[in-house]
């Protein structure tokens, strides 16, 4: 008979604790401390423990914070949803399903806009003051961007308001970008960025400099419907590229692809991508590349969601880019605000195209924004906003998983992402979220059905859920009443 060791029965006795939900997810563990007065053990045993716990990730280690309970990826992971075979390049139709959903101010929100600002914030009683000191902090960093901008308008000469800003956007915050990107392994420099109206502006002249009307452009699927919009505008065709919601976009089925058909652009968010949490791994990465190179081929990074990865922040794939065919689009509108509409550019070899477009379609942008946030940046206000906002999405995160772990069936998967905003629900195949859009709306909760997020009408029976929110009470009222009217 072998010996049980006490870190072993310790490991045991916890791991019964968190499938029976003594400790739920995102909840701390006891501390070393408590745990060693608790159970009468060494703090080698117990770290010891902790420590084989978080080598199976069930559990975090966070600094001068201890040990939380992850979610169990296993039970709830979603496979790759739909076929692998690519389907012939199309014409782009986008629902007006989008359009609805927009107007509504719900599109990271299963409720409406001003439905949400008028219910109470309500949070889980055991997060409560966790919440309600993290929501308290982020929007001390909003209010720290507010001075600044502040700053930057009282400054303003008497005549400054006569004149435009130069084309590239302010001098001073395009250095700060590039000093950003130059952490990750991007050799950048402040002439290299074009500020635009956010990154919806910052693909739309990508794809206005990389390709002509007809041409193919390859896509995640499922992906973000705002490129697909794009795309039909463009009057472009759109190939879709079967995607992991775990690992994102399959780089074999995109070489099969480019044999096939001459593809002029690929678009992919390597880091959290919506709608599912995907993030690509460094050899799917460096896959892209060659086959970029091979092909002669843009690839443009929407990297809105890279700094916002709870482990850390991928590299962008523009840190790898050694010739220009990398096309990097980002903003300020997820990490930030989505009302302040500053992104930006780094376009390689199509800068200069990219600057005169910019001008065409939007001449400047906001000298005293770009000024004030410049000044966010530099004094660090931007990274302790980052800090505090990660924290709180993990929070959410934790939060939504475990309230669909406790309420909702068993037959449904979803992914668990380690950064953004968003997470894929996949539902049995009987089930049609589409169909149930209206159904819903009436009984005031805004989904976003599956099928949003492809041409061809797959994901039906698909969703996309976003943590970007707090669970509020009149959240979790909404995902009660979405459950009921899916069930149907």
């Amino acid at each position: 008979m072998s010996r049980e060791y006490r870190y072993q029965r310790l490991e045991t006795w916890l791991l019964d604790g968190i499938a029976g939900k003594r400790w739920a997810v995102g909840e701390r563990l006891p501390s070393v401390r408590e745990m060693c007065a608790e159970q009468q053990l060494s703090k080698a045993t117990v770290l010891h423990a902790y420590q084989r716990l978080e080598a199976r990730g069930l559990v975090e280690a966070r600094p001068k914070s201890g040990y939380f309970v992850l979610p169990n990826t296993a039970t709830r992971a979603v496979p790759l949803t739909g076929s692998d075979t690519v389907v012939a390049p199309a014409p782009v139709t986008v629902s007006d399903v989008v359009m609805d959903v927009m107007s509504r101010g719900a599109a990271f929100d299963i409720l409406a806009g001003l439905q949400a600002q008028r219910r109470p914030a309500q949070s889980f009683s055991e997060q409560a003051s966790l919440d309600e000191n993290i929501a308290e902090a982020s929007n001390a960093g909003i209010m720290a961007l507010n001075r600044s901008v502040g700053r930057a308008l009282r400054s303003q000469t008497a005549n400054a308001h006569h004149y435009y800003d130069e084309p590239a956007g302010d001098n001073v915050l395009r250095e700060q970008l590039a000093q950003r990107y130059r952490r990750y392994g991007c050799e950048r420099s402040a002439e290299d960025f074009c500020i635009t109206a956010g990154c919806q502006q910052s693909l739309f002249l990508a794809l206005m400099v990389s390709c002509q009307r007809g041409d193919i452009v390859a896509v995640e699927s499922p992906g973000f419907y705002g490129v697909l919009q794009l795309l039909e505008q463009l009057g472009l065709q759109v190939v879709e590229i079967p995607a992991s919601p775990v690992t994102g976009l399959d780089a074999d089925s995109l070489a099969r692809a480019l044999q096939q058909w001459d593809i002029r652009a690929c678009v992919v968010t390597p880091a959290y991508a919506t709608p599912t949490g995907a993030n690509l791994p460094l050899a799917t990465r460096k896959k892209l590349l060659l086959l970029a190179e091979q092909y002669d081929m843009a690839l443009i990074e929407d990297d809105i969601y890279g700094e916002l990865g709870f482990l850390g922040r991928p590299d962008p794939l523009k840190a790898e880019d050694k010739t220009g065919r990398v096309i990097l689009c980002s903003s300020f509108s997820k990490s930030l605000s989505r009302d302040l509409r500053v992104g930006w550019i780094d376009a390689g070899r199509w800068h200069n195209q990219v600057k005169r477009l910019k001008l065409v379609t939007l001449l400047a942008s906001s000298r005293f924004v770009q000024q004030g946030l410049a000044s966010f940046l530099k004094d660090g206000g931007y990274d302790t906003h980052l800090r505090r906002q990660r924290e709180q999405l993990r929070l959410q995160r934790d939060q939504l998983v475990n309230f669909l772990d406790e309420h909702w069936a068993a037959d449904i998967r979803f992914s668990v992402p380690e950064g953004g905003v968003a997470m894929w629900l996949q539902l049995p195949e009987a089930v049609d979220t589409l169909a149930a859009y209206g159904a819903a709306l009436s009984k005031g909760v805004v989904i976003t059905p599956g099928s949003l997020f492809s041409s061809s009408d797959h994901y039906r029976n698909c969703l996309r859920l976003s943590f970007l929110h707090p669970l509020t009470r009149a959240r979790q009222d909404a995902l009660k009443t979405l459950m009921g009217v899916l069930s149907h």
